[in-house]
């Protein structure tokens, strides 16, 4: 699939509890890439410094190699490890008020989604499978209609074509008025 290898399909460090599938995350994309730019276009939306807008997973063991400061701070990935479970789809508690509260509109939306198709790929092949066939979905949910271009979740017109494409997706990119201050 143009955009992911089957490592990083397979790779459960990229599959984050929430329903986030990190390997669609920008800030992986431009970590994976290598890509200064698109890390420093990043680092103006979430007010980072560019050099600390890196990760390559939320779900790496502990101590991380590269995890994003905001991810490091996360209560949903600390609930699930406190819950001894490995994803939010395992939990019957969902949408907790961790969900239902996020900060990131675009963010909620896809853990609304993605949840319960994480739960239906892992109940028709079991785990390991599923959540493979589940980071595939979401994977092959991200190119664009107009070109076929990979793209990252949050994202508003293709990179190759420059397309509008957020309608289609996510919807529009939006940081509620706590997380901005931040």
């Amino acid at each position: 699939m143009k955009g992911w290898t089957e490592e990083e399909l397979r790779n459960r460090e990229l599959m984050a509890p929430c329903g986030l599938y990190c390997g669609l995350c920008g800030i992986y994309i431009a970590t994976r890439d290598n890509n200064f730019k698109f890390k420093e276009r990043l680092a103006s939306i979430y007010g980072s410094k560019p050099e600390e807008t890196e990760c390559l997973g939320c779900m790496q063991p502990d101590p991380a190699k590269t995890l994003y400061g905001y991810c490091q701070s996360c209560k949903i990935r600390d609930c699930i490890r406190e819950k001894n479970i490995y994803s939010c789809h395992q939990c019957g508690q969902w949408p907790c008020e961790q969900i239902k509260d996020f900060p990131i509109s675009t963010g909620k939306r896809v853990m609304m989604r993605t949840i319960p198709l994480w739960r239906e790929k892992v109940a028709a092949l079991g785990n390991t499978e599923g959540s493979v066939a589940w980071a595939r979905s979401e994977c092959e949910r991200y190119h664009c209609d107009t070109c076929g271009a990979p793209l990252f979740r949050g994202a508003q017109k293709c990179r190759a074509c420059k397309a509008e494409i957020a309608h289609d997706l996510d919807g529009t990119f939006k940081l509620t008025p706590e997380k901005s201050q931040k």
